[in-house]
């Protein structure tokens, strides 16, 4: 699998659906992103669309702050997962937009496994992750 942007949420941003924008001035809804075992959740663009799916997810997501968009990017600041426990393989970044409700209500966005810094075995340290200067992905 390459990166890619989930066909869900293309389908229903370009419908204009609500609850999908990725509004960087919005404080209540933001853009997170989990760490995931790939032996454990296989990418299946066609059908997945809420965080809920998701399984063999390791350490505690984390919302995306310093968010912006030009010219069709969108970028955050680096993050860091905070002493995530011992644990499977780390292959892939989903990026999903959080919101107040249940997480089968949070749209998955971009799953990311060509990445700098992935595979990672988790070992009760830090994972630092740190976007590519161009910026995480462009529609």
């Amino acid at each position: 699998m390459a990166n890619a942007i989930y066909p869900k949420y293309k389908q229903n941003l370009l419908a204009g659906t609500t609850g999908y924008d990725l509004d960087v001035n919005d404080t209540t809804n933001n853009p997170a992103v989990a760490l995931v075992d790939t032996g454990s959740y296989t990418y299946t663009g066609a059908t997945d669309e809420f965080r809920s799916i998701l399984s063999g997810v390791a350490g505690t997501d984390q919302t995306l702050f310093t968010t912006t968009v030009v010219l069709g990017t969108f970028d955050a600041g680096d993050i860091t997962f905070a002493a995530v426990a011992a644990g499977p393989t780390i292959e892939a970044l989903v990026i999903y937009r959080k919101n107040s409700g249940a997480t089968s209500t949070q749209p998955l966005v971009a799953f990311l496994d060509s990445f700098t810094g992935l595979p990672v075995t988790p070992n009760g340290g830090n994972i630092f992750v740190t976007w590519h200067a161009s910026g995480i992905f462009t529609l």
